[in-house]
């Protein structure tokens, strides 16, 4: 905490929970510097001190009498157990990859288990965790439920230190309303994940307040069964229960005696330490650590001139393949050949419909049309014919009126189209369509069957099958039996 935004005087608590006339100076060590990289590592280092040594036995996987069989066996080199009548046999052995065989690199008991710490820098962390426990949003941040707590740090009177009974510490603690803390703790019991159940590690818990104390007169006994609660001295602090796992913002309950001492212990920047040999608060490298404050206050932005704004423009590169603008600046022939291109597309497609009426037998304009060609309707034999759907109803359609060689068959053709033909043009336009239709369908019509289908087929079915008839039987069946009955 900084030195601007300490308070410099703390209100002491009775054990009814009320605050005393009687106040605290706020001690030197809750302005220094917290450094939560120191914290952390300072932990980690600590951790490893409380490591008991493991090793695996030097003879595990070597209780075995085996030897390689060489080369030329077709097998591994391996070595290979001896003897016969059992499965054992010819079996690898030794390796870190056979059955049965040692680790690689078997451990040993003789590695470097613990780290050296230096004390400066372990005194360093440890102010850090006081001064941090001391900030009321980093307690909150750890998760302890300290929202109707009086004050932070909360100091009580050195009454408490003479409790002996567990009932009257969770009074205290529900007087304070600190008790909200240990309910989190009794919520948050359940089962170790890993390994550790085996190992007589089987419940785990969260972290509730630390108490530290100056003199233990039974506090320790009243305190010790209540879970989630450390009990401290404040001689023998220790960084490992004032920052669990090396993170800073526990929250610490103090006694007024403890809470005295502290300036004894670490000192100030002024007076040295009168129980730590030579040894003085760290400085901090500055005396108000809220730098986004300070940038942003009107003494520093009064000052600072406005920020530069350059554009800094790009050329956008376009494909000359996708974008025809650009290939027509790269390449001015292109048009001419997309022009082209699409004109003989065009034509090719006018051929293609012009065949395909042409085999129809279907007349029709056909021209330059986005949209598909639709031919007009034709007059054929005084019939209407508009675009047959295919071309086996075009056919049919054609051919009607040829086959009929009758003269009532003609009629009938020819009333047919009067029918259809009249109605239709009466609407769009009367008088045109009326003298146009009336007199040539029926010219046409009568002269040309009459002509041409009566004096054909009598010609020749009269002529032919009369002479080849009867000429051929006579003359043979007559004279062949007259011979032969005269000569007998």
């Amino acid at each position: 905490m900084s030195k601007a935004a300490i308070r410099p005087l703390v209100s002491v608590y009775n054990d009814k929970g009320e605050s005393t006339p009687s106040n605290v100076k706020m001690p030197a060590v809750f302005s220094a510097p917290i450094r939560p990289d120191i914290v952390s590592f300072v932990h980690d280092q600590m951790m490893k001190n409380s490591r008991h040594p493991y090793a695996v036995s030097k003879y595990a996987g070597h209780q075995t009498s085996a030897e390689s069989w060489g080369t030329g066996r077709a097998v591994a080199r391996i070595p290979r157990v001896r003897g016969g009548g059992t499965h054992r046999s010819g079996q690898g052995a030794f390796g870190n990859m056979c059955r049965g065989g040692r680790m690689f690199a078997p451990t040993k008991v003789w590695r470097r288990w613990h780290r050296k710490i230096n004390i400066n820098q372990k005194r360093y962390a440890m102010c850090s965790a006081v001064a941090a426990s001391g900030i009321t949003s980093l307690v909150q941040s750890k998760g302890h439920q300290i929202q109707e707590v009086p004050e932070i740090p909360l100091v009580i009177t050195d009454k408490v230190q003479e409790y002996k009974k567990t009932k009257d510490a969770v009074t205290l603690l529900r007087r304070l309303k600190a008790w909200s803390d240990i309910e989190k703790v009794y919520k948050s019991k359940r089962f170790r994940a890993g390994k550790g159940k085996m190992r007589n590690r089987r419940r785990i818990m969260r972290k509730g307040p630390v108490l530290i104390y100056e003199k233990d007169n039974g506090i320790v006994r009243a305190f010790r069964n209540i879970p989630g609660i450390t009990t401290l001295n404040v001689k023998h602090l220790n960084l490992r229960k004032i920052a669990p796992g090396g993170h800073v913002g526990r929250f610490c309950i103090w006694t007024e005696s403890a809470f005295r001492r502290l300036d004894n212990i670490y000192g100030t920047w002024t007076t040295p330490s009168k129980e730590k040999v030579d040894y003085n608060l760290p400085m901090p490298k500055m005396s108000n650590s809220d730098l986004t404050r300070i940038l942003k206050s009107h003494q520093v932005q009064s000052v600072l001139r406005s920020p530069l704004v350059r554009l800094n423009r790009y050329k956008l590169k376009k494909n000359p393949l996708k974008n025809f603008r650009v290939m027509v600046k790269l390449n001015p022939y292109a048009a001419a050949m997309k022009r082209s291109a699409i004109l003989s597309q065009k034509i090719q497609k006018i051929n293609k419909e012009k065949l395909l009426a042409k085999r129809r037998g279907v007349e029709g304009t056909v021209g330059f049309r986005k949209r598909p060609v639709k031919l007009r309707a034709t007059k054929k034999d005084g019939k209407i014919i508009r675009k047959a759907k295919s071309v086996k109803q075009l056919s049919k359609r054609s051919t009607k009126p040829s086959k009929k060689t009758d003269s009532k068959a003609a009629k009938k053709t020819d009333s047919k189209p009067v029918k259809k033909a009249a109605p239709k043009p009466v609407k769009k336009a009367a008088p045109k369509p009326v003298k146009k239709a009336a007199p040539k369908p029926v010219k046409k019509a009568a002269a040309k069957p009459v002509k041409k289908a009566a004096p054909k087929p009598v010609k020749k079915a009269e002529t032919k099958p009369v002479k080849k008839a009867e000429a051929k039987p006579v003359k043979k069946a007559e004279t062949k039996p007259a011979k032969s009955v005269a000569a007998k």
